[in-house]
């Protein structure tokens, strides 16, 4: 049988007796050379296949969905649920009915993931590269690609680190403090001074993940980001909770997690702490050359870093387009009651609901984020095989994988809503509660949307239509815009009942609607590399 490697996944020679084993489908295992575990599609299925064994084969296709997705979906829900953390403890423990807090947490932490998101081409883009050659057995050219990622992260790091300090106030401005108060400015200000000191913190655990995905290592990530936000829950427990220092305590606690973190990254990948199996990084080629991979203190030559820089643009683009709708959609949420009689408490009530709102469609949004990791793999591997019936059955299997987690997303929501769990767990602000209803009605209903959407990121990007989606994006956001302009300043549309909050998030869902309706025409494209329904293959 002929092998082949894809930048995610590797695939190795196999004994005699697997060889003669007729197989079907995907098939996972585990090599003596390289200790990880390795993704096969058998070229040997055909159409002759009785029903019996399509079963069996799309149900071994789930499994392999499910043994990617989920350490996935933990390693990726872990990450929010520190910002979902520092929303709950300050809006929680502020005084009654004094949305302030929570509003400048909210517009600090809005301009905060804006800022680190755009970045996650740190990870998105070093996997590939690691992955690629670790597979070919070049050591230290994987080693060397790490290297440069987390020296890449430090640089960026520190300089955003000094960005957010030198033009903190000008930057919380766009992001509405202006609006919502000096009360609401200063806590803002206060959350984001101690936040951004961990800026390079976190841009090399974003950059030491994709360093370990390159060695199909997702469980130490797990482990390194569980502890760390153990670490925030017990630190926030005291500052903000027992201490009572608000906005400033979530944010100290939350920078030492991630340094944290970040130091545990470090020290795994230099071979001074074990991963998750108890070995060093690169153990399994030569003993001397395991776990070594640090920052690379030289200036690079271009040639070197070229396919880091590279395979990153359209990812990084991609990120910029999505972070300034998001960040917009936060800043209109702060003018949302500027002409009220009562701007800022108005204001911040209306910004501390879109970011308790904002929290939780992010956490939805990165399990469903799960989905699309696993897809990108199996997908990238059937390609790559020039498998498209393959490629067919995983994209088909993944969208119905993704239809039921946004289904049970939105009836945890659902049961959380109508419970008032969610609203009392995160304030006791009657202001906050009231616009808060009337968003988790649109979270709610947005679920399915984006557990598609993101399922079908996942499976472009497992075709290597990057260009294509920083496109669609562009698109989808200037939809969003359209959308939520109509809403606002036209009459008819809604304009006279000022709810400017309601339709800030009716033009996220006019973005999401977009995403789904560009991947879903690229999805079916007869030619293209997914032909989901197969119209090429009737066509032929």
């Amino acid at each position: 049988m002929t092998t082949i490697t894809t930048p995610l996944i590797t695939t190795s020679s196999r004994s005699t007796a697997l060889h003669n084993t007729p197989r079907d489908g995907y098939d996972a295992c585990k090599t003596d050379d390289d200790d990880v575990v390795d993704l096969e599609i058998d070229a040997y299925s055909s159409s002759s296949e009785d029903d019996g064994d399509d079963t069996s084969q799309n149900n071994n296709i789930s499994q392999q969905i499910l043994s990617l997705a989920t350490p996935a979906l933990v390693s990726l829900a872990i990450d929010p649920l520190m910002t979902i953390a520092d929303t709950a403890f300050v809006g929680r423990y502020s005084a009654p009915n004094d949305p302030y807090p929570l509003a400048g947490l909210g517009s600090a932490a809005a301009l905060l993931v804006f800022s680190f998101y755009v970045f996650n081409f740190l990870a998105t883009a070093t996997a590939p590269l690691v992955a690629k050659a670790r597979a070919s057995k070049d050591e230290a050219g994987a080693k060397l690609v790490g290297g440069q990622a987390l020296t890449l992260a430090l640089v960026l790091g520190t300089a955003l680190t000094l960005t957010l300090l030198i033009f903190r106030e000008p930057l919380l401005h766009v992001m509405g403090t202006g609006v919502t108060g000096v009360e609401a400015d200063h806590y803002g200000e206060q959350f984001l001074t101690v936040r951004a000191l961990a800026a390079p913190a976190v841009l090399i655990c974003s950059a030491s993940n994709g360093i370990l995905r390159g060695y199909l290592d997702t469980k130490t990530p797990t482990i390194i980001l569980l502890g760390s936000n153990v670490i925030n829950l017990l630190l926030d427990v005291v500052l903000v909770a027992q201490l009572k220092m608000g906005p400033q305590g979530a944010g100290i606690a939350t920078t030492v997690a991630e340094w944290i973190a970040a130091l545990c990254f470090l020290g795994v990948l230099a071979g001074k702490l074990p991963s998750a199996d108890g070995k060093n990084i690169g153990s399994n080629t030569k003993p001397s050359e395991s776990g070594n991979i640090v920052p690379v203190f030289e200036l690079p030559k271009w040639m070197d870093i070229r396919p880091l820089v590279v395979a990153s643009s359209a990812v990084f683009l991609r990120s910029i387009v999505l972070q300034v709708a998001m960040s917009s959609a936060a800043a209109m949420a702060a003018r949302s009651s500027a002409e009220s009689d009562i701007i800022t408490a108005g204001a911040s009530s209306s910004v501390a609901a879109h970011q308790i709102a904002l929290q939780l469609w992010l956490l939805c949004s990165f399990l469903c984020d799960a989905l699309a990791t696993a897809s990108q793999a199996l997908v990238a591997d059937g390609i790559g095989r020039e498998d498209a019936e393959s490629v067919r059955t995983v994209s088909q299997t993944v969208f119905s994988w993704g239809l039921a987690l946004g289904l049970s997303l939105s009836a945890i929501l659902w049961v959380g809503t109508e419970s008032n769990f969610l609203t009392d767990f995160f304030t006791a602000d009657e202001g906050t509660r009231l616009e808060l209803t009337k968003l988790l009605t649109i979270v709610i209903l947005a679920q399915p949307l984006n557990s598609f959407v993101f399922a079908a990121d996942g499976v472009l990007q497992g075709a290597e239509e990057f260009p294509y989606q920083a496109k669609s994006m562009a698109l989808s956001v200037l939809t969003a815009f359209a959308v939520f302009s109509a809403l606002e300043y036209t009459p008819l549309l809604g304009a006279s009942d000022g709810d400017t909050l309601v339709h800030v998030w009716l033009g996220l869902i006019a973005l999401q609607s977009m995403r789904a309706l560009t991947s879903f025409v690229k999805l079916i494209e007869k030619q293209g590399p997914i032909d989901l329904l197969g119209l090429g293959k009737q066509a032929s």
